[in-house]
């Protein structure tokens, strides 16, 4: 076969621009580190390296997710705990003022320290973050989600709470909506309410009382009147006899529809309490029945003791919602941390897989830029001396 000069040259100077490519590029990884400096290094490779970038990108977000989280959290925790430490007190306060030794003006000092410890809880509630968004006041941050207004304080944030991805399949409440934690607490002892009636003259006192047959229990309200100091019937909303006329012994159990009530003490012909189906009191509604109670000059020893023996109830029941809201934020957190971890052990794979692929081995690229630039010299020295040739002289 023959071969022209001319092929011999354009074959020659190809293979030696192949060469001088290969060698800038090793070159180039050397210098650079990389074995990727552009797509068209090794378009496969790139396209990998392109999509691990993606999921490095989102575990680091995850992270920064969780990391944001578990802040606003912890701040939770603290507010709560405030808040806890508060009703606590409040709780030590309605038991001491529940003694019939007290004057009328030592119950109302105990109301004032009341009214005190009322605040502190409403300032644990408006608990707001290093970026002054409010912590109970759901997806409306911004607003300041309990205001009071006299008496009464009302819940103006919303119910939504933000979820956060902390994991490419889970994701965390951010917060907690301040009406389930403050506001919607059940009354009573979740399935109904007990209270001595206003006009009553004795010294009976009724308890919070107990389900025994959940499937029994009737909701409704029931009323408990003494027809005299030692006999009592149960009446419906409709006055229909649920108990008959029975014979009262202090401090015995009065059951009806699944359910038993205490009363103690000794009523008065005519008086009278009732149970009605439980609702809900926030916690602040609460405190400040117990700080009217205090303040009374016109109740009897009986409806004071009754009625604080319920907003200790009533207390008890927003202890231990609070309990729970504690209990789901110290979850969340730990889920928080659980997710970190894998985010941790999964970047540090998916940074092992893109540097396997775009990293520079430079022992092996060393050794290839040696033998590439052997090869170059070689194509070169032997292109010189054949062209040198009489052949390449003289022939055309």
């Amino acid at each position: 076969m023959t071969i022209s000069t001319l092929t011999f040259q354009t074959n020659a100077l190809a293979q030696m621009e192949a060469l001088e490519t290969a060698l800038t590029q090793t070159q180039t990884e050397l210098s650079t580190g990389s074995k990727l400096p552009n797509a068209a290094a090794d378009p496969d490779a790139m396209g990998q390296v392109n999509q691990l970038n993606l999921q490095l990108s989102a575990s680091q977000q995850y992270v920064t997710n969780g990391n944001t989280v578990t802040a606003n959290l912890q701040l939770e925790q603290s507010a709560l705990t405030n808040a806890t430490n508060v009703l606590q007190s409040a709780r030590s306060l309605a038991i001491e003022g529940n003694d019939s030794a007290m004057s009328v003006q030592d119950r109302q000092d105990i109301a004032t320290q009341l009214q005190q410890l009322e605040q502190s809880l409403l300032g644990s509630a408006n608990s707001t973050d290093s970026a002054g968004n409010y912590l109970f006041a759901g997806t409306a941050s911004s607003t300041q989600p309990f205001v009071q207004n006299g008496s009464s304080v009302s819940y103006l944030g919303d119910s939504q709470v933000n979820q956060v991805q902390i994991s490419a399949g889970q994701s965390v409440s951010a917060g907690d909506a301040g009406d389930s934690v403050f506001m919607n607490i059940p009354a009573g002892n979740g399935t109904f309410t007990t209270a001595a009636g206003a006009g009553n003259t004795g010294s009976g006192t009724i308890d919070t009382g107990s389900v025994v047959n959940p499937a029994a229990w009737v909701p409704d309200t029931y009323t408990i009147t003494f027809t005299s100091p030692t006999q009592y019937q149960v009446t419906d909303s409709a006055g229909n006899v649920v108990v008959p006329p029975t014979t009262y012994t202090a401090g015995n159990a009065i059951s009806f529809n699944g359910i038993e009530v205490t009363v103690s003490g000794a009523p008065a012909t005519g008086d009278s309490f009732t149970v009605a189906p439980a609702g809900q009191a926030s916690v602040f509604s609460t405190i400040n029945s117990l700080i009217t109670t205090l303040n009374s000059s016109t109740l009897n020893n009986a409806q004071i003791s009754t009625q604080i023996g319920g907003a200790i109830q009533q207390i008890d029941n927003a202890l231990n919602n609070f309990d729970g809201v504690q209990a789901s934020v110290g979850g969340r957190l730990n889920s928080i941390t659980t997710a970190a971890s894998g985010a941790q052990t999964t970047q540090t794979q998916l940074q092992g897989t893109i540097s396997t692929l775009s990293d520079t081995d430079y022992a092996a690229a060393t050794t290839q830029l040696s033998t590439e630039e052997l090869a170059l010299q070689a194509a070169q020295e032997s292109y010189a001396s054949i062209a040198k040739l009489s052949l390449f002289n003289y022939v055309t």
